[in-house]
């Protein structure tokens, strides 16, 4: 169901890893991608109206969502449509995978789905964004970006009113039968977390070769 980029693996992770140990050393001054309306955002712990851990991953979930959001700030249809080579994805196809895999999830640890008896609904409205690829770049183009932003603050929300709905208890409980091995559901949440990271990362490779952008600090 996940793209093979999407899905964690032990040899990914010391990949990236090495990768990070040997890059920090040379960083200089960090990005600022901080601001928002929320003056709190930048506070990650515990958050009113959730039970303590759950709060913490709702602040972790919601910083990097404004991350997100502020590489694709001010961007035309135009932009979103941009293909950069045959085999590459659209920033607007990568912004609604997002809410795929919010939802995939909600599905998951909300509905108690397992992954392969995805509901028909699932399948029509989120598969091809799920999946990616060709028929991605085929079908989802056209939309401006007030389209994607509503549609993943949207999908957003209801995962935050499900969490609003559990404890702390529900977020620990493991599933035991996930494919990456005994997984609980703050590991899965995580990942939707750590995902929009990495698909942040393909948004902001993309928008340096929009046609005209120019080149910045990052």
């Amino acid at each position: 169901m996940f793209p093979a980029e999407c899905a964690p693996n032990r040899r990914n992770f010391l990949k990236t890893a090495a990768a990070f140990t040997t890059g920090v050393s040379g960083l200089a001054l960090l990005p600022q991608p901080a601001f928002s309306e929320d003056a709190d955002v930048n506070i990650l712990g515990p958050k009113k109206g959730y039970s303590p851990q759950i709060g913490t991953l709702v602040s972790m979930m919601t910083w990097m969502r404004m991350v997100v959001l502020m590489s694709v700030k001010g961007m035309s249809q135009k932009d979103l449509d941009y293909l950069f080579d045959p085999n590459a994805n659209t920033i607007g196809a990568l912004l609604m995978h997002l809410a795929a895999t919010d939802r995939i999830y909600q599905i998951n640890t909300f509905e108690g789905n397992n992954l392969k008896e995805l509901p028909a609904s699932y399948k029509d409205k989120w598969g091809v964004a799920m999946a990616l690829g060709e028929p991605a770049r085929k079908a989802i183009k056209g939309n401006s970006l007030d389209f994607y932003v509503n549609m993943l603050g949207e999908v957003r929300e209801q995962t935050f009113a499900e969490f609003r709905k559990r404890d702390d208890t529900w977020l620990m409980t493991v599933d035991k039968d996930w494919g990456w091995g005994p997984t609980n559901n703050y590991c899965k949440w995580f990942h939707v977390c750590e995902h929009e990271s990495n698909h942040n990362g393909q948004i902001k490779f993309l928008k340096k070769r929009l046609p005209g952008a120019k080149p910045d600090s990052d």
